[in-house]
């Protein structure tokens, strides 16, 4: 799991820590991941919002998962499906594309991915 690539086909960098499905900082994507927790995002309060609206509450502490809760310009591996949602709903939140695993590319382009970077 720990050679797994980035969109760009380098290494996977970090997103930030105790996030992603392990909860090692990398977006990495186990075989059971499958809400293919890839795209290492940069959080808004328009996203955890329409999150939240969603049925997935980002922003509200949860101890019994030693979840703290998010707010804007917290980094965070979101699933591709979710983000890719919030790209209609005009909500996506920036990306960064050396932290996005390469999962991300079996539900959204790489041109789209590109379109939504963070510069730095």
């Amino acid at each position: 799991m720990d050679n797994q690539l980035n969109v760009l086909g380098t290494d996977l960098e970090l997103c930030c820590s105790h996030t992603g499905y392990t909860r090692k900082g990398f977006c990495f994507v186990p075989e059971v991941d499958f809400g293919n927790h890839s795209v290492c995002a940069i959080m808004t309060d328009d996203f955890l919002q329409f999150s939240k609206a969603q049925g997935n509450d980002l922003i509200s502490p949860n101890s019994q998962y030693g979840f703290p809760g998010l707010k804007a310009g917290d980094k965070w591996c979101l699933c591709a499906v979710r983000w890719y949602h919030a790209i209609a709903a005009n909500v996506a939140p920036p990306i960064v594309l050396e932290a996005t695993n390469q999962k991300a590319l079996t539900v959204v382009s790489l041109d789209v991915l590109k379109a939504h970077e963070y510069k730095y």
